[in-house]
């Protein structure tokens, strides 16, 4: 199993599980504008180019150094997986570039003040294959209708071209199909007890991400 907490040095060529919820448990999204624009900034930090201002200036940009592979947003929390490549600091920095300007964002948008998160996020590092495959199901599980849930990667992984930006390739050369992925998505009635024991391994006790 993962071992829990904060990882403080991520180790360099390594897939992370990455979540973290709203402060007190608050919202992180309460409508479209606010799940569309922590999705815009997703693929600005971690996207396979440097997107750039209507002026020419450019964003803030990670991609060479951290991909992400899958993600799930829920109304008060989120889930990613993350690729980091060589440079062991890139998914800290990243990570805190995103939050601290989803943040801003958030405090303007609803007149707001202090803290939008819980904590810093925690990540979890994914230790072998078949975690690798465990853990998107895990991800692209969180919303119960997570066939038509728009927040998330799962529609990509079957084709959909809409987050285009988000790598599945290396999570999809473990099945022979997006077909099969699709299957082992869907087969998960037997194996309902082992994602809640994954849900407690990845959280503090008593809490619900």
């Amino acid at each position: 199993m993962p071992v829990r907490n904060v990882i403080r040095v991520p180790a360099p060529d390594s897939f992370f599980h990455v979540y973290n919820r709203g402060h007190n448990k608050g919202l992180l999204f309460t409508d479209t504008q606010d799940y569309d624009f922590f999705i815009f900034l997703l693929q600005r930090c971690f996207g396979p180019i440097q997107l750039k201002t209507a002026k020419g200036r450019t964003y803030p940009w990670f991609g060479d150094e951290v991909r992400i592979q899958a993600f799930c947003l829920m109304p008060n929390h989120f889930h990613l997986l993350l690729y980091q490549h060589s440079n062991p600091s890139a998914l800290s920095r990243s990570m805190q570039s995103l939050a601290t300007t989803y943040s801003m964002y958030f405090n303007k948008r609803h007149k707001k003040r202090g803290s939008v998160f819980e904590s810093v996020f925690k990540a979890t590092p994914i230790m072998n294959d078949a975690y690798l495959q465990h853990i998107t199901r895990y991800i692209h599980l969180n919303p119960k209708h997570y066939r038509q849930w728009q927040y998330s990667s799962y529609r990509t992984y079957l084709g959909d071209s809409g987050y285009a930006w988000v790598d599945c390739s290396r999570v999809l050369n473990l099945f022979d199909s997006q077909t099969q992925y699709r299957d082992f998505i869907d087969d998960y009635l037997g194996l309902r007890d082992e994602l809640e024991k994954l849900k407690y391994d990845l959280a503090d006790h008593g809490e619900n991400l």
